[in-house]
């Protein structure tokens, strides 16, 4: 099995955390509640992959384009370069403008021609999707979910790595089931207060077909000017 390197090996641990990389048709789940850094790790997957030559599309329900730039370079992630030689392409889904946005997205389009692509911000797609809220008004959240996950295991099957992020609050349990299940690597998010810090950590509750040994939990911080920084503590 191949793999897609982080990179910035000499900058951060986050590549060796992630035992060596993304494997190649890998679907990936990061899940949290709000602030737990979900889409700072997006960025810094985004970012190290398009520094290893990967092709990376990024889809983000929070961020516009100047957004993202904006963001990205407050962390010290310089993708200017990246987004004008295609390394990197970026889209805005506005589910408050359009209501139909989840079905866009999983048609095939330039966005899924891409070694990886991100879809920060997937729950809130599910959400406001006017096809998915009618299937929840029926009971048939899980359907939908299982839908959404077919097309999802296609782009997958041709070795895209796919990675997408749920706030559990967006979406009902029933719902996330089908996802869960089809997640290769599964990130559980979470934060706690300690004295005046946040401390976060991501809970690897499924790594399939890792290069290397990644550890249960990944403590990290996101620090100002220097993005991702992994930690060796743990919370209590």
């Amino acid at each position: 099995m191949s793999h897609y390197s982080l990179g910035l090996t000499s900058r951060d641990r986050v590549n060796h955390a992630f035992g060596g990389g993304l494997p190649s048709g890998a679907i990936v789940l990061l899940q949290g509640p709000d602030g737990s850094g979900k889409s700072v790790w997006t960025q810094r997957m985004a970012y190290g992959l398009a520094e290893e030559g990967t092709t990376v599309g990024v889809t983000s329900t929070d961020l516009t384009a100047s957004d993202f730039l904006e963001q990205m370079h407050s962390i010290s992630y310089g993708v200017t370069d990246h987004l004008l030689s295609d390394r990197i392409r970026f889209f805005h889904a506005d589910v408050q403008a359009h209501p139909d946005l989840l079905d866009r997205l999983l048609t095939p389009s330039p966005l899924w021609r891409r070694d990886v692509v991100i879809v920060d911000g997937f729950g809130a797609l599910c959400r406001n999707d006017a096809g998915f809220a009618a299937a929840t008004s029926r009971g048939r959240e899980d359907r939908a979910m299982g839908a959404a996950v077919s097309t999802l295991r296609t782009a997958a099957a041709t070795g895209t790595v796919v990675v997408v992020t749920v706030n559990p609050g967006f979406v009902s349990e029933d719902a996330l089931q089908p996802l869960r299940g089809a997640a290769d690597v599964l990130l559980e998010l979470r934060t706690k207060p300690v004295g005046n810090e946040l401390r976060r950590e991501a809970l690897v509750r499924r790594f399939a077909g890792m290069k290397a040994p990644v550890d249960d939990t990944i403590g990290f911080a996101v620090q100002q000017g220097r993005g991702v920084v992994i930690e060796s503590r743990t919370i209590a």
